[in-house]
């Protein structure tokens, strides 16, 4: 069964983005725009594009757009970057605009989910769409992410596709979908993508592409910060890690109260049997006789009414801590997350 891989707690130190020996077509410099099509790329003089980006939104050289962000942020490493914006899902032949990408493909569905940008919380369709030129709406397919997927596995079918974006951060693992009223799996297993970006991924989608323009496989690149990958159970690039269930991560332990902060010190002592002041430490007078005899009635009734102190007693279905825990090393080990069918049942 395939297993998703969550990696994003890893103790790496971040690598400083302008530590990187640029890519050999910075020489190239910088272009005035990321091209969209093969007439704009040779009147940069480019015969090939390192990274092609593909998004649902419409291509803005603007730091509000996120695939222009990621694209100029590549091309400062030194890679040439290509951008396809919006295209027709319906074939494979749009997606062949600017050629066979030399390291990845980059997939986002955009700024917003797809089914968000589409749909109202009612389930109706949207007239709008923000991102898209003339605030045009069905610009852009359902699921948009999976669909950009299919299609460049279709059109290069060798090429790493590298998935990211908001759409697929929230989608990562096994989730609900309101749109369909049912659990989905991880869009990791949908898209058949190689690696999956998520969150702020600059740096780990500027490792990811040095890596591979140093030729190393995708299947190796299983240690960066912020990715998520499958791996069956019989692959051997599973060898050396550990597993820990993700039901066994938080299991309780002693349970300590906590300090009422708005108890004096008299009034904390006290509650732990002791006395912290002088007057506290006097002798006090011995009660009256009718005193006595009334806490005396009062405590035989306690006891003849069978009430006990509350206990808390440990599940003996789960397992039992025995001292401190011994842990796999952090650097090689992974959380297993609930799969599908358990999340589904």
């Amino acid at each position: 069964m395939n297993a998703l891989v969550d990696v994003s707690f890893f103790p790496r130190a971040a690598k400083p983005l302008a530590s990187y020996r640029k890519f050999w077509a910075a020489r190239f410099g910088t272009a005035p725009f990321l091209p969209m099509s093969r007439e704009e790329m040779n009147q940069l003089g480019w015969d090939s594009c390192d990274v092609v980006l593909v998004t649902g939104d419409a291509y803005v050289d603007h730091p509000s757009f996120g695939m222009a962000v990621i694209g100029r942020m590549l091309e400062a490493q030194g890679f040439r970057v290509g951008i396809i914006a919006q295209p027709d899902w319906q074939s494979a032949e749009p997606f062949k605009a600017l050629g066979k990408p030399n390291l990845f493909w980059g997939v986002t569905a955009g700024n917003m989910d797809s089914m968000i940008n589409r749909y109202t919380a009612d389930r109706k369709i949207r007239t709008d769409d923000a991102y898209t030129p003339g605030d045009i709406g069905g610009k852009r397919p359902d699921r948009a992410a999976l669909v950009y997927s299919q299609r460049c596995r279709e059109a290069f079918k060798d090429v790493p596709i590298i998935l990211g974006g908001i759409e697929g951060s929230l989608r990562r693992i096994a989730h609900y979908d309101y749109w369909s009223d049912k659990v989905r799996r991880s869009i990791v297993v949908d898209a058949k993508c190689d690696l999956l970006l998520y969150g702020n991924a600059e740096r780990a989608i500027v490792e990811i592409a040095h890596r591979l323009s140093r030729r190393e496989p995708i299947e190796h690149i299983t240690d960066v910060r912020g990715t998520a990958f499958v791996r069956r159970s019989d692959d051997d690039t599973r060898l050396g890690w550990f597993e820990i269930d993700s039901t066994d991560v938080d299991a309780p332990g002693t349970v300590e109260s906590h300090i009422n902060p708005y108890q004096t010190t008299s009034e904390q002592a006290a509650g732990q049997g002791t006395t912290c002041s002088k007057e506290d430490q006097t002798v006090r007078p011995e009660p009256v006789e009718g005193q006595a005899e009334a806490s005396t009635s009062s405590a035989r009734t306690d006891a003849g009414s069978g009430s006990k102190p509350l206990r808390f007693m440990p599940n003996p279905a789960l397992p039992q801590r025995v001292g401190k825990q011994v842990l796999p090393p952090r650097e090689r080990t992974v959380i297993r997350l609930p799969s599908y069918e358990q999340v589904k049942s």
